[in-house]
Order: structure tokens, then C-alpha cells, then sequence
């Protein structure tokens, strides 16, 4: 193996590693604006592709009109929320098209009610799988489906 071989494969792995971080980089972004983003919906852009589909057991929303609606009811329904996502295997496809990319990950979130509501917080657990593209601006999540595996307290859509 010659010097510009070894270089060669050197750059394709830093490639790589670059990818799998930017990627998983994202996927955190997602998490923390669900938490930190209580008052506005600018942060879309920055996370999905504007024609983005997500699936949750609760429905499913496409591109940000849907999103924004989605975020209005976390809002209205829980005081706080606290997002934690990992153990994220990415697979970025083949050699020739380093454009798309697959993450499964774990999620756990608890859903923390208003102080004036004697319900318990909602707590769940479950895996994601996202397809992500790269874009001009960056990675982006193109497709999110979330399968709930556990959930404990008194879920959003149960009376009061």
C-alpha cells in the first residue's frame, strides 16, 4: 500500500466520522429544541427537510405546518419537558452516496405537568428510526418514526 493510499483511506474514514457525528449532531438538536424551544417554531429549518414526515402512535405530521401544531399541544399540555436520546447506531449509505443516512436510537422523555394539575407527569420510552439527507445547509431528518415501547402517569389525551 502506497503513502496516497493510506491517505486516501484516511480521509474517507475522517469522512465518515465527520458524517456519523454531523448526524448525531441533528438528531440532539431535535431533542433539545423540544425542550428548550417553548415559545417559537424557527428552529424547524435547522433540524427537518421542509417536506419531513413524522410518525408518532399519537399521528403523524408532515412538513412544519403539521410540526408547529404538534408543538402548540407539548405546550399547552405539560409545563416542561426533558428529552434524552442515544445508544444511536447511524448507517450511512453506500461509498457513492454519502447523501443519506439512517439513524435507530433510544428516547426517554418526561412530560411534566402544571403544578395547578395533581396528574402525574408522563413519562415514555421507546426507539426512533430517522432517514436524513444532506442538504446545503447540513444534514437534515427527512422521515422520524417513533415506536413506543413503555409509558407510565397519565398520558395527554386521558381526562383530568
Amino acid at each position: 500500500m502506497t503513502t496516497r493510499d493510506e491517505l486516501d483511506q484516511l480521509h474517507a474514514r475522517i469522512l465518515r466520522l465527520t458524517d456519523r457525528a454531523e448526524v448525531t449532531e441533528v438528531c440532539d438538536r431535535y431533542v433539545i429544541h423540544l425542550d428548550r424551544s417553548r415559545h417559537e417554531d424557527t428552529w424547524f429549518g435547522s433540524v427537518f427537510t421542509e417536506d419531513v414526515h413524522l410518525a408518532f402512535p399519537f399521528g403523524e405530521y408532515k412538513g412544519f405546518e403539521g410540526l408547529a401544531g404538534f408543538q402548540q399541544m407539548a405546550r399547552t399540555t405539560f409545563e416542561r419537558t426533558h428529552h434524552l436520546a442515544g445508544n444511536y447506531e447511524v448507517e450511512l449509505y453506500p461509498e457513492d452516496d454519502h447523501d443519506r443516512a439512517r439513524v435507530r436510537a433510544h428516547l426517554m422523555a418526561v412530560h411534566v405537568r402544571r403544578r395547578e394539575e395533581p396528574a402525574e407527569h408522563f413519562e415514555i420510552g421507546g426507539h426512533y428510526e430517522a432517514d436524513l439527507v444532506r442538504t446545503g445547509a447540513g444534514w437534515r431528518i427527512r422521515e422520524f418514526a417513533f415506536d413506543l415501547v413503555w409509558h407510565a402517569g397519565q398520558r395527554p389525551d386521558a381526562g383530568h
